[in-house]
């Protein structure tokens, strides 16, 4: 029996196929439907074939989020290469070694990233550079709209298998090299199909799409699965908390993904209490623990924030939370969907199952990443024998089988022989009525090993010390995870993710 073609690009014009009228995609005012997306993802495929990038060659693409990111990764799956998003936010050394890491032939970027390129180029063994949205064209490069426009779409698609390469994805590097995390066409299907077995997406959807497309969750979670049911992605070229909030209204938004840092960014507009939500069927949250309070402040509008968790090793499906579970079990990650294996493993490599008690989490299945990309040592450390993957997240289950995600092992701080898990202090510290963001590490101590240090961004006119913290927090936390120390910031230092970087952190403070 022959198997239906899940490759990437393969399934895009399936869709395209039967739904050529339906909008699939609208990016600062203008619309394409599947039809002229598709087309426009053939004349791409066949101007790169013609450029001379081959089965197995890469393709980069960087800059702010535009259609070209998409049309880059769809057109690359037609011809069996392999799409690696780039960091744009990456200074030169650190874009020039990924280049040279993934050994990019083709490199596209945007207009405001083509000066710093050519800043690194001598450095580059790319072979052809192509830039959007340039008012002229640059010694150099050549015009991507003008090469989509005049070429003819791909008469012949390559044969790709679904085990083939469909993107190197670097990690953000929040500690150490980036390593690229190689995922196939079937990782980044089956990640999608146990998407659809646990959230309800359906045809007439609108998703709001504004996290940076070099992250496997902006790339590869919301739009991935609207785009299969015949859904509309509206595509925003960064994260503006006012804009989102208009756009919600004006698009009549459905589902939206987002990382903590962005919802806080939201619920903490003027207008957000007034605004028009009443669209807005599920918002996700991931990347991240999101505050308790936040996730409350939310369901006070009537919107359930689902936790969501993944990593690009994973597709990034990995556990998700039900609808049925979005305010009963508030800052829980959830459960595995179909096809997808998950356990604890605690100390000395036992199997965790008892309610409340926490150990690292293990993922298995179709969607997880078979390892890093020229890094057999990496990929040999992240894999145990029997083929877990260990995240290293932390991780316990509720008396239900709901699994939270607490921490992370290397950001786990120990004090005075106590276990303190830093999401834990946060969630709860963010609720102070002055605190705009909140970071929690371990600094040296003489006395105790690590003190429990809140680093702290103060909202807008208020004043925060440590003994209102401590005051707060004590009829919530055991003594031993109050904060001992307190700095206090203008902002927390994040990568384009929105993650906090504690490594950051801990290198600035443990100095002083």
């Amino acid at each position: 029996m022959s198997m239906p073609d899940i490759t990437v690009g393969a399934w895009f014009a399936a869709r395209a196929a039967r739904s050529p009228q339906r909008r699939a995609l609208t990016f600062e005012g203008t619309s394409w439907t599947f039809a002229e997306l598709a087309d426009r993802i053939e004349r791409l495929a066949a101007v790169l074939r013609a450029g001379g990038v081959k089965h197995g060659d890469r393709v980069s693409f960087v800059g702010f989020n535009q259609p070209a990111a998409l049309e880059t990764w769809f057109a690359c799956s037609r011809l069996g290469a392999i799409y690696v998003p780039l960091n744009f936010r990456l200074a030169g050394p650190e874009l020039a070694f990924i280049v040279g890491d993934a050994g990019v032939h083709t490199l596209i970027a945007g207009a405001d990233q083509q000066p710093g390129i050519d800043a690194i180029r001598a450095e580059l063994g790319v072979r052809r550079y192509l830039v959007t949205e340039a008012d002229g064209i640059p010694e150099g490069w050549e015009s991507y709209e003008q090469a989509v426009t005049a070429a003819h779409p791909l008469p012949t698609p390559d044969p790709v298998r679904p085990d083939e390469l469909s993107i190197i994805m670097y990690t953000s590097g929040t500690t150490g090299t980036p390593k690229g995390v190689m995922l196939s066409h079937e990782n980044l299907w089956w990640s999608d199909i146990a998407l659809m077995s646990w959230i309800d997406i359906h045809a007439d959807d609108v998703t709001l799409a504004f996290s940076p497309l070099f992250h496997i969750a902006g790339l590869n979670f919301m739009i991935g699965i609207t785009w299969m049911r015949g859904g509309e992605v509206i595509l925003h070229r960064s994260f503006d908390a006012q804009r989102t909030l208009e756009d919600i209204a004006r698009y009549r938004v459905n589902t939206l993904f987002g990382v903590p840092a962005m919802f806080i960014a939201i619920s903490q507009l003027p207008g957000f209490q007034a605004a028009d939500l009443s669209t807005v069927r599920m918002a996700v949250c991931g990347g991240a623990p999101a505050p308790e309070p936040l996730l409350r402040t939310f369901a006070d509008r009537g919107i359930g924030v689902l936790q969501g968790y993944g990593l690009t090793e994973t597709s990034p499906a990995a556990i998700f939370l039900v609808a049925e579970y979005a305010l009963s079990k508030l800052g829980a990650a959830g459960q595995p969907p179909l096809y997808i294996e998950t356990k604890l493993v605690g100390s000395g490599g036992v199997t965790v199952s008892e309610p409340g008690v926490r150990g690292e989490v293990c993922m298995r299945g179709p969607n997880v990443t078979r390892g890093y990309w020229n890094r057999p040592e990496a990929t040999a450390a992240a894999f145990d024998e029997a083929g877990w993957f260990h995240t290293g997240d932390v991780g316990q289950f509720d008396e239900d089988g709901i699994i939270s995600i607490v921490d992370r092992v290397k950001d786990m701080v120990i004090s005075g022989g106590e276990n303190v898990y830093p999401a834990e202090v946060e969630s709860v510290l963010f609720g102070h009525p002055s605190v705009a963001e909140v970071a929690v590490i371990g600094l040296p101590d003489a006395r105790w090993g690590e003190a429990v240090t809140a680093v702290v961004a103060a909202k807008p006119g208020q004043s925060v010390t440590l003994e209102d913290l401590r005051e707060y927090a004590a009829s919530h936390l055991a003594r031993f995870k109050l904060p001992q120390r307190l700095h206090l910031v203008e902002v927390l230092p994040r990568n384009p993710t929105g993650k906090v970087l504690k490594y950051q952190l801990r290198e600035d403070l443990g100095a002083k």
